[in-house]
């Protein structure tokens, strides 16, 4: 006789071999060698990195700040806790598991949600903070630090991140308690940013007691459990076959925007993405993200960052932000937002360069009108808003021709349809769009550092303005490679938004 154990272990191996062999099968194991060694590269540039903040962070603290390493990092832990729950919001992907397909077979509805839920415990997300903490609490011994107390804290700190990873499966299908906790948080880093109130006075001690007083070591972890309990009733009460078929009813718009016909037939794909930005609850978020952008040059142009971002190749940074907002969460994700019905418009009578030109229509505009809303930056001076000026004609001669590049590339569907329900959807934010967004930051500030070792601040300004003015009047010859490569890409594009898991 099988005993009840052996048959949950038998079936939680024949599951992990399921698992592995979606992922062999997947587009994402066979689209390229070389596209698998980059992401080694950067996954073990991120562990080294990771690594050294670990053994170096100690001394860094003590030497050069002359306080208490382990009280200066449980200082800012609710800081650092509040972003492992933002990363994995946007970033993490819920585990890729066909359920629906499970649920028709004989496996317990139990055992496919404590898999899918111990699945998330191995996240990179989990696994990457041991690259720091451990060789951070090593540091800590080694240096007299008492090896109980050391533990103790050690044991409430992977407690508080797998709580996050529990947190994310709760709120990942509940935009409005994510954002009323990320406003609250933003406010309080805020206020503390501008020294109106110091949140880390009454957080900082209660990290202090899982070291002090190591019994309470125990509260994370009782609490890990209740999330535990409670992401596993969130999953088990969704996991129907009929969930989400229900149709809500709800009057529709019609808007016409009869006003754009002038453009020819680049209006239509223009008129389709406002419709599809208005219509959509994540689409109609990157209109608020790029509102958020127009303020992150506060950052970098009031004296209360310490210095640390004077240095004048940071307002090319910042003028790239504030005004590619809408660059960035819109634009990165071209032609993904097309994905639910990219296949009947490949069935259409379709020019690529008309569908590209909508895009980088959209893009210039919403980059100009944050240009003008930026304009009250001409407070902080006119260096400043040149700066503003600068980052706007480069976002629209080469970053927007960038993000279109990229999304020959970039072959996440994104299903409108739903907001990121656990379990059920794949973020198209992944490791290629960070590596792909990498140049078009950095880019145009070593444009400037190069122009600035000639003739100082405006001289590196007229450098990178140069360069896109040069992407402007070059857009033709852009966009005819462009336009090759999305046709070279096409029938991979479309297996991939035929993939649902």
């Amino acid at each position: 006789m099988i005993s009840l154990n052996d048959q949950k272990k038998s079936m939680f191996l024949r599951l992990l071999q399921l698992q592995w062999k979606s992922y062999r099968r997947s587009l994402a194991f066979t689209s390229g060698v070389v596209t698998s060694i980059i992401y080694l590269y950067f996954m073990l540039c991120f562990v080294g990195i990771f690594t050294l903040l670990g053994f170096g962070s100690f001394y860094l603290i003590d030497e050069d700040m002359g306080v208490d390493p382990l009280q200066f990092i449980n200082k800012y832990m609710v800081y650092g806790t509040s972003f492992w729950v933002v990363w994995r919001y946007f970033i993490q992907k819920m585990p890729v598991f066909n359920v629906k397909a499970l649920l028709s077979l004989p496996v317990k509805e139990n055992t496919i949600v404590h898999y899918a839920l111990g699945q998330t415990l191995f996240s990179f997300f989990n696994i990457s903070n041991a690259f720091f903490f451990v060789p951070f609490s090593l540091v800590l011994v080694n240096n007299g630090y008492p090896t109980a107390q050391v533990l103790s804290w050690h044991l409430a700190i992977i407690a508080i991140v797998f709580c996050t990873n529990y947190i994310n499966i709760l709120i990942n299908d509940r935009n409005d308690v994510f954002y009323t906790v990320a406003t609250v948080l933003i406010l309080f880093a805020g206020v503390q940013y501008y020294d109106i109130f110091d949140i880390t006075q009454h957080t900082g001690p209660v990290f202090d007691t899982f070291y002090n007083s190591p019994i309470y070591t125990i509260i994370p972890w009782l609490i890990l459990i209740l999330l535990y309990q409670s992401a596993f009733t969130h999953f088990k009460n969704r996991m129907y076959l009929d969930s989400g078929l229900q149709v809500v009813k709800k009057e529709a718009q019609n808007l016409q925007l009869g006003w754009l016909n002038r453009f020819g037939r680049t209006a239509i794909f223009v008129k389709n993405d406002i419709k599809l930005i208005l219509r959509n609850k994540r689409s109609k978020m990157t209109i608020w993200v790029s509102i958020g952008f127009l303020f992150y040059g506060l950052l970098f142009f009031t004296d209360s960052s310490g210095g640390l971002y004077n240095a004048p190749v940071w307002k090319i940074f910042a003028g790239i932000f504030v005004t590619g907002g809408f660059l960035f969460t819109f634009g990165q994700y071209v032609p993904s937002w097309d994905s639910s019905y990219y296949p009947l418009m490949m069935s259409q009578n379709i020019v690529y360069r008309e569908y590209l030109n909508a895009k980088w229509a959209m893009i210039t505009i919403a980059t100009m009108a944050s240009t003008v809303l930026g304009s009250f930056y001409i407070i902080f001076g006119w260096d400043v808003y040149a700066a503003i000026l600068t980052g706007a004609i480069y976002n629209i001669g080469v970053n927007g021709h960038l993000v279109l590049l990229s999304g020959a590339f970039i072959k996440s569907p994104i299903d409108l349809t739903s907001t990121k329900k656990p379990f059920g959807d794949k973020q198209a934010f992944n490791a290629k769009t960070l590596l792909l967004i990498l140049p078009k930051l950095f880019l145009p500030m070593i444009l400037y550092f190069i122009g600035s070792l000639f003739g100082g601040e405006w001289v590196g300004y007229m450098t990178v303005a140069f360069t896109g003015l040069l992407g402007f009047f070059l857009k033709d010859k852009v966009f005819n490679w462009i336009e090759t490569l999305y046709k070279v890409e096409k029938y991979k594009t479309l297996e991939a938004y035929k993939q649902t898991s």
